[in-house]
């Protein structure tokens, strides 16, 4: 029914041998590492390690689709191809950025090759698609519902040759990471402009800029997420220069809606592996237990969980792959109606997949020795970011509305 390219199939191969003799193996010595760290957002030895393997072994910046084919060594990656490739990265939530392709940083040189200037891309894109920093992506505050993105208040005021921002941003992935070097900050340059989707700009502010604080650490259900994590940042009288705006003035939601479709739909893809591995981590436990006598995997109420969670599995499975043929065919803004579904059903649904396989795993699966605890903050976070469930859900059920029973003029 669905058919990837030969070169997909080649490096799904790859890609998941590697998994098993570099990554799984060393899921025990990441955590230790981890643990051990006097910063928990510094950058880890093993991480280098993996990814200097990654780069030799060719699996690197798969994220990349053809129409920028110029900026990576393969020929580039449809949506439909990539969403194998990015599943299998998600069976251990850290391992994408082992091959570059971990989120913001995947969605932000997405934006420098839509909407960089040369100048902007050699100075940031550049190191970005060699690893070398990290980025971070400001949208979100906590003063405003940043679900509608015409709410923001962070200012941006032309002041002679320089932009200067004042304002604050919560929940900002990527900012807590010591590597993390440059952020896209989106605010209001022309608040008073009577159409609401041209009052926002977008700026690229690097991190060490005067003015720029960050606040704290945020955590999502006690995890923080480290080493990348999550900041509370605030920008007092931050100046950056004038050719620091992307694409122009009043062009910051135009950038926000090229940015967050593809975004979604990655982690979509990542969800679903973190949903196949719990699955199978569940059978495994299920066979290897005994209560009243008998193996976990012969209680009919332990079966009915496993079969629902693999008919789950397969249709967000289905549902993803639809949308990125559409988004293939049509475009982001084209599939917004498959997005929005990927959107509002795959992350709870992988949530609730999840729940049973800790549920399997009795108190275990609510530890860290298993990967299941991680994965359901992760699914559960997924539900807010870029925006809520509710908020696509209301834009999808007008959409339908509208396609079945349009309104008469």
């Amino acid at each position: 029914m669905f058919e990837f390219s030969a070169a997909s199939i080649e490096i799904q191969a790859r890609l998941a041998a590697f998994m098993d003799e570099h990554i799984y193996p060393n899921e025990h010595t990441y955590a230790e590492q981890l643990s051990a760290a006097g910063n928990r957002f510094a950058y880890l030895p093993l991480m280098e390690e993996l990814k200097v393997k990654a780069r030799e072994a060719g699996l690197w910046n798969l994220f990349i689709p053809p129409s920028h084919a110029q900026y990576c060594d393969h020929d580039g990656f449809s949506n439909f191809d990539y969403a194998p490739l990015a599943e299998i990265m998600g069976r251990v939530l850290w391992s994408p950025e082992v091959f570059n392709c971990n989120a913001p940083d995947t969605g932000n040189m997405e934006v420098f090759m839509k909407y960089g200037t040369e100048a902007q891309r050699a100075k940031w894109l550049s190191p970005l698609l060699n690893g070398d920093i990290r980025s971070s992506y400001a949208m979100t505050e906590p003063q405003v519902a940043s679900s509608d993105a015409t709410n923001i208040e962070l200012s941006i005021a032309r002041d002679g040759d320089e932009w200067v921002l004042n304002g604050r941003k919560w929940f900002i992935t990527g900012a807590m990471y010591e590597r993390c070097k440059i952020f896209i900050v989106m605010g209001k340059s022309d608040p008073d402009n009577p159409n609401r989707h041209k009052q926002q700009s977008q700026v690229l502010v690097p991190k060490e800029t005067p003015g720029l604080e960050i606040l704290r650490p945020l955590t999502t259900l006690g995890y923080d997420d480290a080493p990348i994590g999550h900041a509370e940042i605030v920008f007092r009288d931050v100046r950056v220069p004038l050719e620091n705006v992307l694409l122009g003035e009043g062009r910051g939601f135009e950038i926000a809606q090229g940015r967050l479709g593809p975004g979604r739909i990655h982690h979509c893809m990542r969800l679903i592996g973190a949903a196949q591995r719990s699955l199978e981590l569940a059978c495994k436990r299920a066979t290897s237990r005994t209560t009243f006598g008998r193996a976990l995997s012969k209680h009919q109420s332990v079966r009915e969980d496993i079969s629902r969670c693999f008919s789950e599995i397969e249709m967000a499975r289905l549902l993803v792959l639809k949308t990125c043929l559409r988004m293939d065919e049509v475009g982001p803004k084209g599939a917004l109606d498959f997005i929005a579904a990927s959107k509002t059903s795959v992350p709870l649904m992988v949530q609730n997949i999840i729940d049973r396989c800790m549920q399997i795993h009795g108190a275990g699966g609510l530890t860290e020795d298993y990967c299941m605890a991680v994965a359901f903050n992760y699914a559960r976070w997924c539900r807010q970011a870029d925006g809520p469930d509710q908020v696509h859900q209301m834009a999808l059920g007008k959409m339908i509305i509208n396609r079945y029973a349009p309104e008469q003029d």
